[in-house]
């Protein structure tokens, strides 16, 4: 029973086996048939079919390779013999074939990126990553306050000049990836590993994109930067658990300032505004007392002077106000006449107001 991927015995080409003798009588009566119909028997006419075979290759090759076809996020940088010719925007185009013109297709409008500590898997641009090892080596820094610290980070950009990008600096990805990790070293040491781990990556980012962009402007790399981002920054492994103890302890010594810190916003303003209170209604009572005693100045000026003018009868009013206010004061009340002999009759004065005895 044959499985399908069994070869057939028949075929010589199948097994290597050597070509039987009425194959190869077979090709040459072909071979000597068909160069018989075209050139008719005449040496000079096969060799003009022979001709007008490899001029129509030839022309077929040259305008397949005359045209050629630009994304719509790229342009064109024409050479011709090796020198600029122009830049060629996206669409379909001509070009003088068999070498003299050749196009390189540039993505201008692309954002591209580089890696530094890390790589992303299925990148097609050989420079957006380094190797492995390299890019070990590439995240070791050491910061200002002579602590190590290992720094991942992304570079993203543009081509915006791709004539320059392409004739001004050889390997400009390369140099780029050189500038990126020169800028970064040079801004991380600037810093303590607290900085660069927590507080300053935003100053580090902007700092590095600063610098970054004025090297690739003073080199003519035709690259605009676009993002400096910076990624995982870790404590060399060796000291890794010694560094998130310290962490650990700066984190609590945190905690512990804020809740201080919240206890004291708590209490503080509550006994200030204590104070406040109590220093206002000190000013109130103050003044209530002043008031009052200037007013009681006031009104025993004005009854001195009606007592000068009148003195028995200011007397007498003095007398019956003062019994006014006394006397509904008083619950019970017993009058008594002294220049009468008996006591006098009992006159129940609560009953009468309708008070209770």
């Amino acid at each position: 029973m044959s499985t399908g991927n069994e070869q057939d015995p028949r075929n010589p080409w199948e097994n290597n086996q050597p070509i039987p003798l009425e194959y190869g009588l077979l090709i040459k009566r072909g071979y000597s048939h068909y160069k018989h119909r075209f050139t008719g028997g005449d040496p000079k006419s096969a060799g003009r079919y022979i001709f007008y075979i490899f001029f129509l290759l030839l022309a077929g090759m040259s305008l397949w390779s005359a045209v050629y076809t630009i994304p719509s996020d790229s342009v064109a940088v024409v050479q011709r013999f090796g020198k600029y010719l122009k830049e060629v925007p996206a669409g379909l185009h001509i070009k003088i074939p068999l070498g003299i013109d050749r196009a390189t297709i540039v993505p201008v409008k692309r954002q591209l990126k580089q890696e530094f500590g890390f790589s992303t898997p299925g990148a097609t641009d050989p420079y957006q990553s380094s190797a492995v090892r390299a890019s070990e080596q590439e995240t070791q820094m050491v910061t200002g306050d002579l602590n190590a610290a290992l720094v991942e980070w992304v570079v993203q950009y543009r081509i915006a000049d791709p004539v320059k990008f392409l004739f001004k600096v050889r390997q400009p990805s390369e140099t780029l990836r050189s500038v990126s990790e020169s800028v970064m070293r040079e801004v991380v040491g600037d810093r303590t590993v607290d900085e660069v781990i927590t507080i300053g990556r935003q100053e580090i980012e902007y700092e590095a994109l600063t610098k970054m962009q004025a090297l690739s402007s003073k080199y003519e790399m035709g690259i605009s930067i676009d993002q400096v981002q910076l990624k995982n920054i870790n404590p060399p492994k060796p000291v890794q658990a010694s560094f998130n103890e310290v962490n650990q302890a700066q984190q609590e010594k945190e905690k512990l300032i804020n809740e201080a810190r919240r206890d004291y916003n708590k209490v503080i303003p509550l006994a200030l505004g204590e104070k406040d209170q109590r220093i206002r209604e000190a000013d109130g009572y103050r003044l209530k007392r002043i008031n009052e005693a200037e007013g009681d100045v006031a009104r025993f000026n004005a009854l001195l002077a009606e007592y000068l003018k009148a003195p028995e009868v200011t007397e007498r009013r003095i007398y019956l106000e003062t019994m006014q206010a006394v006397l509904p004061q008083i619950r019970s009340k017993i009058i008594i006449d002294s220049s009468g002999p008996n006591i006098l009759p009992w006159l129940d004065l609560n009953a009468a107001q309708g008070e209770k005895q």
